[in-house]
């Protein structure tokens, strides 16, 4: 948080340009990061649980990926409401009220007795965390400047790899001692936590930020959906962003038992290192962002180089079939990350009064991606399944067909014209 600027008594007042005092900013920082570990730890949990929940519920390929797939589908449903609110209660008073709803949800799923009622908690529980990040972000976009807005960006994602990291493992060890439906009063109770210290040192909304927009353009996404740069970036958010997060949070799972003949246990190490990776990739994109934006690497030339990377890695992964293990799919995962550029990107691109707005468009296209990847790799898993492939290679023909539309997508991004987003953002 070096760029934010500094004070020596701690405030959480933002000064006559908006930013905050660099302690504040700090602790602003680490209060949102705690419920976005918690958001992440809810959001990854079903890879880990996979086998438990398979066996305990008879679940089939699909059922496993439209129950992980229901979180973000909750998740998306929130995202227009959400940005407008954003923007006109501020982030502190949001995302107080969305996870109150998560709390409840988690109770919910510790006791469902059914797929149905699973599956209706897993999407509440989406719809609850569904600020964690958009909220933190649109406060930054006011709060911060340029260098400390990416550089904050990837930490909080850092931080969601943290929590996805304490998925796997730490999971894995607990549940022969609690089982799984003890774990989400834990979590709920960790959710709680972190609403205290949102409450404790987050700044509340004064007055309205500064903005070139018109009142009928504050009142709705108009502006958002027509700027081209949105429209470029969404097809690369939906395919590529969200199959991200689709293997991460469950397909690498399922693909290392039933394709790489791992154990449970197994697979849950190799979840760990996927996360831990992922937790190191973030760090260190927070720390070379504010060098590579001084230098001229903006985010669209960062993807445009770094997507093809990720696209080769994952091409061999399904050529290799049981031959890859986690660290195949952790290159895939580092190689994708990214496409996280983007967000702030986006943010960046519009108005300080849109900016809730803008990010809660994107992040609507990115988690609807999840859920439709998330599923439809189970669909078509089982489709080819009852038309005699073996599983290995139902697996990999369901992936292949991931594998084109990320093409596709990337075709579209590199050849769509549009105005670039700014490399940096002002606070104007």
């Amino acid at each position: 948080m070096s760029r934010v600027q500094r004070a020596a008594p701690l405030s959480t007042t933002a000064d006559a340009s908006g930013l905050l005092p660099r302690k504040a900013a700090i602790v602003v920082f680490l209060a949102f990061a705690a419920a976005y570990f918690c958001s992440t730890l809810v959001r990854a949990i079903t890879a880990t649980l996979a086998p438990v929940l398979t066996q305990e519920f008879s679940l089939h390929a699909r059922d496993l990926g439209l129950l992980a797939g229901g979180y973000f589908l909750g998740f998306a449903a929130t995202q227009l409401p959400l940005g407008t609110w954003l923007d006109r209660h501020g982030p502190k008073r949001v995302i107080l009220c969305f996870l109150s709803l998560a709390v409840l949800a988690c109770l919910a799923f510790s006791a469902a007795t059914s797929f149905t009622w699973m599956l209706l908690s897993r999407v509440m529980l989406g719809m609850g965390v569904s600020a964690c990040l958009m909220a933190p972000l649109t406060g930054y976009r006011r709060w911060f400047d340029a260098g400390t807005l990416l550089r904050a960006n990837s930490w909080m994602l850092m931080t969601g790899s943290l929590g996805m990291l304490a998925s796997t493992l730490p999971v894995q060890w607990l549940m022969p001692l609690t089982g799984w439906r003890p774990l989400f009063w834990i979590l709920a109770g960790l959710i709680l936590l972190s609403m205290l210290a949102i409450a404790w040192v987050v700044p509340s909304w004064h007055g309205s930020a500064p903005a070139a927009v018109t009142p009928a353009q504050q009142a709705s996404y108009s502006q958002v959906w027509r700027s081209r740069y949105f429209q470029k970036m969404a097809p690369l958010a939906f395919f590529n962003y969200g199959g991200l997060l689709a293997i991460q949070t469950l397909w690498a799972g399922p693909w290392m038992i039933r394709v790489g003949g791992y154990t449970p246990l197994e697979a849950a190490t190799g979840l760990f290192w996927i996360n831990a990776a992922m937790l190191l990739t973030f760090w260190a994109w927070g720390l070379v962002n504010p060098w590579l934006s001084q230098h001229g690497w903006s985010a669209n030339r960062l993807i445009t180089w770094g997507v093809p990377v990720s696209l080769t890695v994952l091409a061999l992964n399904i050529a290799a079939g049981p031959a890859t293990g986690w660290v195949g799919w952790a290159l895939f995962c580092m190689g994708t990350s990214v496409m996280g550029l983007a967000q702030p990107a986006v943010g960046m691109a519009f108005p300080q009064a849109l900016a809730g707005r803008a990010l809660s468009a994107y992040n609507l296209v990115i988690f609807a991606g999840v859920f439709v990847v998330q599923w439809g790799i189970g669909l078509l898993i089982d489709a080819f399944l009852a038309m005699g492939l073996s599983r290995v290679a139902s697996f990999q023909a369901a992936l292949g067909v991931f594998f084109c539309c990320c093409i596709a997508s990337y075709a579209f991004f590199h050849g769509a014209k549009a105005d670039p987003a700014p490399a940096t953002a002002d606070n104007s």
